[in-house]
């Protein structure tokens, strides 16, 4: 009997016991992770919140500490500084100016912004800041004199830049790789977009320096091959278009990174381009070679230059496929149609041509949060025709970029 009471009493107590000690290993699992992390790391960690928990409290506080609330003439400038804006509220005393600027953004926003929310979405971000890789080439194919056939080609050019962008308003800089290394100026590109649901206008300006591959062949078939150092190429131009599905098609989904299109969507698109191009060439710096052939066929003085206007208006198609939830690929097609003004060697010629141009666009868009990764393809073809030669210089673009929102 004395043991029966033995074992009722233990039955009593291990439900006590198994709870106490199964309390103690949730504790030394936390303290074990600890251990594991860095002493460092979680310092730091630490100091970092409390900055950010310290800096949300003197904005809190800022924020709401009492003001003046009398409705007067100075109040909106109380309550802005308060953060106790309201632009419906006709007491608030806004001055005249700042209503008209309020209500121009509200019917500017209404009438050139304004989307299928099923096909296109906000991102809830107005800022963004863009890392990008450019890489390019120019070429020049032709006859840029009688009976004489000539290739151009220049070296890949590697830039490395940053864009800004807020809002509809993008501006970017990128230079080459090897003007930061040696302090020599080779290549940079300057550009300038403004973007909405109904249009879009973007500014360049490029410059490149880069070696240039050359080769020539006459009649004869003599072939003359050289690089050619003294060739400079600048380029500027402002493009804009207008999209006639511009409630469910969004080219800032693809570009700017400033909407997501969730739905494929496809827009015709009609604008004009205005394009300077200036080809200067050193023949001067020509090999011995090279300069005997063109005096040979009397074209010395022909590569002098190349310098004409383009004054385009352009017709094309946009499309995004939408793949996934994350992927966006885009592809632009503007074929151009207008009138070129040609200057001709440095002794002030000038004639005018029709100018047929065609410029391609692809992107591809990876969405993650507020990140975003790029890849952006560009192809842009001019056709040159004078009295004596005849010439296609094209631009090539390859881009890679990462970019945040805020």
């Amino acid at each position: 009997m004395r043991y029966c009471y033995l074992v009722l009493m233990l039955m009593l107590c291990m439900p006590m016991l198994s709870w106490g000690q199964s309390s103690e290993p949730i504790i030394t699992q936390q303290q074990d992770s600890l251990q594991l992390q860095p002493v460092d790391t979680v310092l730091n960690q630490s100091r970092v919140q409390q900055m950010k928990t310290r800096f949300k409290q003197r904005v809190d506080d800022r924020l709401n500490e009492p003001y003046d609330t009398t409705r007067n003439s100075g109040y909106w400038w109380r309550a802005l500084k308060h953060g106790k804006v309201n632009f419906k509220d006709s007491t608030m005393g806004y001055p005249k100016f700042v209503m008209f600027c309020y209500k121009t953004y509200v019917w500017g926003d209404r009438a050139f912004n304004s989307y299928d929310s099923a096909y296109v979405q906000s991102t809830g971000k107005n800022w963004k800041l863009i890392l990008k890789n450019d890489n390019w080439a120019d070429s020049y194919i032709g006859r840029p004199f009688q009976d004489v056939k000539m290739i151009m080609n220049s070296n890949l050019v590697s830039n490395i830049g940053l864009s800004l962008s807020f809002m509809a308003v993008s501006v970017g800089y990128s230079v080459n790789v090897s003007n930061l290394l040696h302090g020599s100026k080779q290549s940079n590109k300057v550009d300038f977009s403004f973007t909405c649901a109904r249009f879009t206008a973007d500014a360049y300006f490029w410059e490149n320096s880069n070696q240039t591959n050359v080769i020539f062949t006459d009649q004869t078939h003599d072939r003359y091959k050289f690089k050619q150092s003294g060739m400079t190429r600048k380029a500027m131009g402002v493009t804009a278009y207008y999209f006639f599905n511009n409630r469910r098609y969004a080219q800032a989904a693809a570009y700017c990174f400033s909407k997501y299109q969730k739905r494929n969507a496809g827009s015709w698109l009609a604008g004009v381009s205005l394009q300077h191009f200036d080809v200067k060439f050193d023949e001067e710096q020509l090999p011995e070679q090279s300069r005997e052939a063109l005096i040979k066929y009397g074209s010395q003085g022909y590569l002098t230059r190349v310098l004409y206007n383009d004054y385009c208006v352009l017709f094309g198609y946009g499309h995004n496929w939408v793949l996934g939830r994350k992927w966006l690929i885009n592809t632009t097609i503007t074929p151009y149609l207008g009138y070129r003004y040609n200057h001709f060697h440095d002794d002030g010629n000038m004639s005018s041509a029709v100018s047929l141009n065609i410029r391609v666009r692809t992107a591809a868009v990876y969405n993650h949060k507020n990140y975003f990764v790029g890849f952006q393809g560009f192809a842009d073809h001019h056709r040159y025709k004078s009295k004596n030669s005849r010439l296609v210089n094209s631009t090539l673009d390859f881009t890679a970029l990462v970019g945040i929102r805020f």
